[in-house]
């Protein structure tokens, strides 16, 4: 891609429970803030980003912490975006790959994520990456994982999965062997965040299986967990900036490629500790 393309045309998305990389429109979004860490890339000139308020910034490539409200406007209408999961990663090497986005490393890895898009965009792939291959495709390796409680690994594998009924507090207290206000105590200790607002980031989260798809957006609300479709409209704007139907709108062509949902959930268990 030389200097003058900007790939107005081409998008794609990979997602597994750990890591989301969206290649494509940017659109026009009001503030966001998502869950997750997020690094923002340029496919072509630069991006224009504010923090929590801060004054904007322009940049080749920003990084995010998670629930930090911010802005992202782009030279180019396509935008590289990479979303990981906090209780997945270890803080210390996301302080890491932060400090290097903001530093000397910007440029070496802008250019990994531009060329990984591109060969995206070119050969395509099958579903059933891992979260290593993943990390490998864009950072050029496997970024540390985050030791947690196994009871709390269990908690979050379950949050993940919206195929069963809604999972409450008390739910998952009690598959852990613990009260309520220990569970909710050890939860925030070992993943940084209340239970109530991770379970909001997931079911919002999860709306991106199915934003290429021509479904019904009221039924697709109570299918995730919402109460209503007021509700939806809401988590889904303060998430992501933009309304529900905005974001099907605009990703009617794009490319889903799924984790190996079994090997995912055996490396979360694997990474809690006793």
């Amino acid at each position: 891609m030389s200097d003058d393309e900007c790939p107005d045309s081409g998008h794609v998305m990979l997602i597994s429970p750990e890591r989301v990389f969206y290649g494509g429109l940017l659109g026009r979004p009001r503030q966001r803030n998502f869950g997750g860490f997020a690094v923002y890339a340029s496919l072509q000139g630069k991006l224009r980003i504010s923090i929590d308020g801060e004054a904007q910034r322009a940049c080749a490539m920003a990084f995010v912490p998670p629930y930090q409200t911010h802005s992202v406007e782009s030279d180019c209408r396509s935008v590289a975006c990479l979303v990981i999961e906090p209780e997945t990663v270890d803080p210390a090497a996301m302080a890491a790959l932060g400090a290097r986005i903001g530093g000397a490393g910007e440029g070496v890895i802008a250019g990994r994520i531009r060329r990984a898009y591109m060969t995206l965009l070119d050969s395509g792939r099958r579903d059933g990456f891992t979260t290593s291959e993943f990390d490998t495709i864009f950072f050029g390796e496997a970024l540390p994982a985050r030791s947690i409680d196994r009871r709390i690994a269990r908690t979050i594998v379950r949050l993940n999965d919206f195929s069963g009924s809604a999972a409450t507090a008390d739910d998952c207290a009690s598959a852990a062997n613990l009260s309520q206000s220990r569970f909710l105590h050890l939860f925030k200790d070992e993943t940084g965040v209340s239970f109530r607002a991770l379970r909001a980031w997931k079911r919002a989260r999860h709306l991106l299986h199915f934003v290429n798809e021509d479904i019904n957006l009221a039924h697709l609300a109570q299918d995730i967990g919402y109460p209503d479709s007021t509700h939806f409209s809401h988590s889904i704007r303060r998430f992501y900036g933009l309304q529900p139907r905005a974001i099907f709108s605009g990703s009617r062509d794009l490319a889903i490629y799924r984790s190996d949902p079994s090997a995912t959930e055996r490396a979360d268990l694997r990474q809690g500790r006793q």
